[in-house]
């Protein structure tokens, strides 16, 4: 470990500050362009150990978690509450420009829909129990140090409040000391829980769980390991009007602020038509919606979440007619042959995107796409390809729903 003083030219794609040195980049985190600091440095990686000169950007820290001096932070959950909201804002706004133009792209780049605290519905914690106590937050940066929280400003004020009994939940389900995690859905009829990485519970330590969380008001249900523990009440979310029971951990868009955005945005690009494809459909985010204007076939390959939809759909009113199909669509995209019925295709894959796909969709002759990303640069990739197969870039819009992050989403719309 070496000491030294470097000036901060840049953010890099993940936040850290990035100093030029002879032996190439230096990353530091929690430091911001024009600073200069005195670092600690190992290799590559550099920890402030003082700032001599800071820059105009620079915020007291929203949350006493992030670092009592917005330096070095303890909790592992914001990497970015330093940095004051508009420069912030257009950071992350560059990353989606800078990753469109590795690809040779280069399209008008909306203004940033802004995250604000309080709107996360789903967040997922790090638990694990100790011989004094019930450890329930987050890893500390680049650690498997668990720091506890007492609050959390970007989580919604629901799951905040009940952190006792999500306390008390993890306590009655642990078997051991390891690690595990417990992610949350604040849901209308309450919390969903999801525990993942505990062992098999004993038939005596089931029963004191169920009778540990019967007692607990808040919480609709209890899954561990994929497996409904107990139920008190559906977990219940609504897409655009349309009642939908999630499949415990599944997957949902973490503020309902961002999820609305984008579906603003889908919905306007489809317009009127009458045939829609919504491909990784998940749970009916936009499937539902689009069911109001037109026909919809979705495809997902998670069975759980394909049948949630599904019944959503058979029990709602007013909608056109939905036919639910599960599909990997990485190994099996829908074909060019089977696009031509469509008029318009939706798509929100994973963060590896929707290659294959968007092979299949750039030899086709579907007018409209919307193509929804939570990684610009594996976006970038499938527009590009898009592009070459003579679509054109109607919009780009970029969406924030992990505050303080590098994290960020966006809804690309495409016309042939």
């Amino acid at each position: 470990m070496s000491a030294e003083t470097v000036t901060i030219q840049k953010l890099g794609a993940l936040g850290d500050g990035i100093a030029n040195s002879p032996d190439g980049p230096i990353y530091v985190p929690f430091a911001l362009p024009g600073e200069t600091v005195a670092i600690a440095r190992v290799k590559s990686h550099g920890t402030i150990m003082s700032i001599a000169t800071a820059s105009p950007d620079r915020q007291e820290p929203s949350c006493r978690h992030f670092g009592p001096d917005g330096v070095n932070g303890t909790c592992g959950g914001c990497t970015l509450q330093h940095l004051t909201d508009a420069p912030y804002r257009a950071f992350k706004r560059q990353l989606v420009i800078d990753a469109l133009k590795s690809k040779g792209l280069t399209p008008d780049v909306g203004e940033l829909v802004a995250a604000r605290p309080g709107e996360r519905r789903r967040v997922v914690f790090a638990a694990r129990r100790t011989e004094k106590d019930m450890l329930i937050g987050f890893n500390q940066a680049e650690s498997h140090h668990i720091v506890a929280i007492e609050e959390c400003p970007i989580s919604s004020a629901a799951v905040i409040a009940r952190l006792p009994a999500i306390k008390a939940i993890g306590a009655a389900l642990a078997t051991s000391a390891e690690a595990f995690r417990i992610s949350v859905l604040e849901t209308l009829s309450g919390l969903d829980l999801a525990v993942d990485g505990v062992k098999k519970l004993s038939d005596q330590q089931r029963r004191k769980a169920i009778e540990t969380i019967l007692t607990l008001r808040g919480i609709a249900r209890v899954s561990l390991n994929g497996e409904i523990l107990v139920e008190p009440v559906k977990p219940i979310v609504e897409f655009g009007g349309v009642n939908v029971s999630p499949p415990p951990g599944g997957f949902t868009q973490a503020t309902k602020q961002a999820e609305d955005a984008m579906a603003e945005l889908v919905v306007a690009h489809v317009g009127k038509a009458k045939r829609i494809a919504d491909l990784f459909a998940g749970a009916g985010t936009f499937s539902l919606r689009l069911a109001r204007i037109g026909r919809v076939h979705a495809a997902e390959s998670d069975d759980k979440a394909i049948a949630a939809l599904d019944h959503a759909a058979r029990n709602a009113q007013g909608l056109k007619p939905v036919t639910a199909e599960k599909r990997d669509l990485f190994r099996r995209p829908l074909m060019t042959a089977e696009l031509k019925v469509y008029d318009a295709v939706v798509f929100d894959p994973p963060r590896a995107g929707a290659e294959f796909q968007c092979k299949e969709l750039a030899r086709s002759s579907v007018k409209k796409v919307v193509a929804v990303s939570c990684n610009p640069l594996t976006l970038a990739r499938d527009l590009a390809i898009l592009v070459e197969g003579g679509y054109r870039i109607t919009s780009v819009t970029p969406i924030d729903q992990f505050l303080w992050t590098s994290h960020v989403e966006v809804v690309a719309t495409l016309e042939k």
